[in-house]
């Protein structure tokens, strides 16, 4: 769910940005207030609904995409296609590059989890029950997500892998952490925190490995196609995740014969 959820932001945010040429300066502002909508949503649920939760995790993803191509990328040749010099109406993008502003996420992302420690509040989400450890959560989120972008996007475009290559090597390591899970010294914590950065510049990747043009080392689907399917693949994915919370909710108010 989640690798499908963060492709479909790479996909989407792109779709917004690039394709419709919002540009990255109004696409963010927009995708920014449905975060804070969705996000509004989630905190006043009670419990645990994967209809609100996912879709604050893809509105993250969303929102982290376009960001990170604020942040990163301007309007020159470079970044803008078909000899276009201009994205959208607003900034045109800061122009950071990928190294920098990798660094600057990285930086406010350890900022976010030292705050966190020392508010005292725990790591583990399924224990998170206040509002503070909420907002430090997503929070953290939605840097995290940001940050996998940049990263995403510099193994694509920069680091001479490619899309294709990008994929393998974050498979790698995401098959690393889950053989690290069945080792007990190593913290589930830890891993879940890294799994879940890693999770989004696969996402970036696997996302312009599947929209951009064969000539560049995509599979040319485009964003509308891609974003189309991997929106199926979650609402799938998250209705069933509703149908076994339902489930589990009914089971803890039964007994074993089934009576209340």
């Amino acid at each position: 769910m989640k690798v499908a959820a963060t492709t479909l932001g790479e996909t989407s945010g792109d779709l917004f940005a690039q394709t419709l040429k919002v540009g990255y300066f109004l696409t963010t502002v927009g995708l920014f207030l449905i975060f804070l909508v969705t996000l509004v949503v989630q905190l006043a649920s009670k419990r645990y609904n994967p209809f609100f939760y996912w879709t604050v995790i893809l509105s993250t993803s969303m929102a982290g995409t376009t960001m990170s191509d604020f942040m990163n990328r301007d309007a020159s040749a470079e970044y803008l296609a078909n000899g276009a010099t201009s994205l959208g109406w607003g900034p045109q993008g800061m122009g950071l590059g990928y190294p920098a502003g990798a660094a600057i996420l990285i930086a406010i992302l350890i900022a976010i989890f030292i705050i966190w420690k020392f508010t005292g509040l725990t790591f583990a989400i399924r224990d998170i029950d206040t509002l503070r450890g909420e907002a430090l959560f997503w929070s953290a989120i939605l840097v995290s997500n940001t940050l996998g972008t940049s990263v995403g996007d510099f193994l694509s475009d920069s680091s001479g892998l490619g899309y294709g290559g990008g994929v393998a090597l974050i498979t790698g390591l995401l098959a690393l952490l889950l053989a690290l899970k069945y080792v007990s010294a190593v913290p589930n914590v830890l891993l879940f925190w890294l799994a879940f950065v890693l999770t989004r510049p696969f996402g970036a990747t696997a996302g312009d490995l599947l929209t951009k043009p064969t000539v560049a080392g995509g599979l040319n689907l485009g964003t509308v196609g891609s974003s189309a399917v991997l929106l199926i693949v979650l609402l799938v994915l998250m209705s069933s995740a509703r149908l076994r919370e339902h489930r589990n909710s009914l089971q803890s108010t039964t007994g074993p014969d089934g009576r209340f």
